[in-house]
């Protein structure tokens, strides 16, 4: 029996977006415990590693297939790889003594640096032994159009185990289904096509049987829409961040306790994430200063993701996610004034519709073309409403485990997009919160430089918070 799915909006759109410069694939570097796995010969197992993952792979059924295209429309459609081999995906190289960590970012930039095979799954796995203090990386690399931070997050749990005593598994018997006709896609595609109409009045009707309601809902969706494309129409500062990139990535990260930002904010007060927020606005008041670019003069917004996945699709692959444009108090010199003002700012756009806005040009793109949104990102990459992504994912508060492996860390990679040549990930595992930094390997040849200045600003706000009274918390209700 044939089969296939058609990609969402959101999904091809990553697809579209891509070119010679701009790849867009996610992943992350799993740092472990090298011991448990370790040979007699002193490598590193491959071999049980692939079969782990092999005996995982039918709760992930799209890492067995590739893209096909229905014929005329050029709309692209998941279907089951008849040649797919694991070994092709689940790699294993070894870093040249002394092994540090600075050898093993730049071999991520350089995995990063190169785009998936098209023609094939669209992920990879590399297995990276002979790193210093007895251990070995994992880094992954996944393609944008099948997950996102959420579900990337989620597949984590899939592939790790909770504890370390957990066996290979046996991998359940998989037969691919053949690709559906040329003429059963056209015909499917012009289907399609034929409903809108009838979508398009039962939505109709639904509006006449309850107005007030739908047309509060139509109101919401158009202010969400304009919400959304408002800061196309007043562009951020033209910084050494927004020039144009080219393929090649350098990588650094650094690691942090979410203890810490939670003790700052229950002094100094916000959220988590606004913590997250003010310490990047003060690392690129350092940076810029540093690059000889004055911040007070700078109008600076960072392009948040927000998930919208609800709890019955977790473990689902694709992408849920919506956007926030945050503006960045890079001007304010004092850190707890940086904090005070991202709270607020925070606290706004949540009441704002902008997320909405979000979600209505995905549907509208779901529904009638298939490139909406490609053009939408296009667009915004010419009137520049963000000077970067800072995107932040929670991640288990346990530990996990690859064959009795302990992780140890976890940094994410997020994928560069046009004239934005830094973007900052954050990804929250075990207590420690991991940033990690893709970059342009030519226009940010100083990003060890931001990771200091992370550092220095986060610092900044523990001993404004260690000389503060504590914050009062809000009234109930």
């Amino acid at each position: 029996m044939t089969t296939y799915e058609r990609l969402g909006a959101l999904d091809a759109s990553f697809l579209g977006i891509e070119d010679g410069t701009c790849h867009m694939h996610v992943g992350a570097v799993l740092i472990f415990d090298a011991a448990p796995l370790r040979t007699p010969s002193g490598g590193i197992d491959i071999d049980r590693i692939r079969a782990a993952i092999q005996g995982r792979l039918g709760l992930v059924p799209r890492f067995r297939q590739r893209l096909a295209y229905v014929p005329y429309e050029r709309v692209p459609i998941w279907v089951d790889d008849d040649r797919f081999r694991l070994a092709y995906h689940v790699r294993h190289t070894a870093l040249p003594q002394p092994g540090d960590e600075r050898v093993l970012k730049r071999l991520v930039g350089r995995i990063m640096s190169q785009p998936l095979d098209r023609k094939r799954p669209l992920w990879e796995m590399w297995v990276v032994e002979g790193l210093d203090g007895d251990r070995f990386a994992l880094v992954s690399k996944t393609h944008h159009c099948m997950v996102d931070g959420i579900s990337g997050a989620d597949l984590m749990s899939v592939l790790l185990d909770a504890t370390p005593d957990s066996g290979v598994g046996t991998p359940e018997p998989w037969k691919p289904a053949p690709p559906p006709s040329g003429a059963r896609l056209v015909l499917d595609a012009a289907l399609r096509r034929a409903a809108q109409p009838r979508e398009a009045l039962r939505a109709a009707v639904r509006a006449a049987t309850a107005p007030l309601q739908r047309l509060r809902d139509v109101s919401e969706a158009a202010a969400g829409l304009a919400d959304l494309f408002a800061p196309a129409f007043s562009p951020v500062s033209p910084t050494p961040l927004n020039v144009e990139v080219g393929p090649h990535r350098r990588f650094d990260w650094t690691a942090m306790k979410v203890a810490d930002l939670k003790a700052v904010k229950s002094v100094l007060g916000g959220t988590l994430n606004d913590v997250v927020l003010a310490t990047v606005s003060g690392a690129l008041r350092a940076f810029f200063t540093r690059r000889g670019v004055d911040p007070d003069q700078l109008t600076i917004r960072a392009l948040v993701p927000v998930s919208v996945r609800t709890k019955d699709e977790r473990g689902a692959l694709g992408n849920r996610v919506t956007q926030l444009n945050a503006p960045l108090p890079v001007d304010r010199a004092d850190p707890v004034a940086r904090l005070e003002a991202v709270r607020k700012a925070l606290a706004g756009l949540k009441e704002s519709r902008q997320a909405l806005g979000g979600e209505v040009l995905t549907a509208i793109s779901d529904w009638t073309v298939p490139n909406l949104l490609v053009q939408a990102v296009r667009l915004a990459a010419r009137t520049r409403p963000y000077n970067l992504v800072v995107t932040n994912v929670p991640g288990p508060q346990i530990p996990l485990y690859l064959q009795g492996a302990r992780m140890r860390t976890a940094y994410p990679v997020v994928p560069l997009f046009e004239n934005l040549a830094l973007v900052v990930g954050l990804f929250s595992y075990d207590g420690g919160l991991f940033w990690g930094l893709n970059a342009d390997w030519e226009q940010i040849p100083d990003l060890h430089d931001f990771v200091l200045a992370l550092e220095g600003s986060f610092a900044e706000l523990q001993r404004a918070a260690a000389g503060a009274e504590p914050r009062a918390a809000a009234p109930a209700g």
